[in-house]
């Protein structure tokens, strides 16, 4: 049975994830907070950032910088920019 939330990226309601990303405080205030159409966007901008910059994911400096980028991307914010990433075109 899928929730709904207040998505805090879009500001409207939409279909929650499925259970919480991560354990803890943090993973609760995400699946409550977090729509999963916005979930499934910031991980595809998490897995081009790793890759693009070839993040080590074991580096606790990785980690900051993609909480920073995490709640730049969910504040609507500008997130760091991939060099030569053109999207794709609608």
């Amino acid at each position: 049975m899928s929730h709904t939330v207040h998505c805090r990226k879009y500001d409207q309601e939409l279909e929650g994830m499925a259970r919480p990303p991560y354990p803890g405080p943090k993973g609760k205030k995400l699946y409550e907070t977090v729509s999963k159409k916005a979930w499934l966007e910031w991980v595809g901008l998490q897995t081009m950032l790793i890759n693009e910059k070839q993040l080590n994911v074991l580096d606790p400096s990785t980690k900051v910088f993609l909480d920073e980028q995490l709640e730049k991307f969910l504040s609507n914010e500008a997130v760091e920019k991939i060099e030569g990433y053109v999207p794709p075109s609608e």
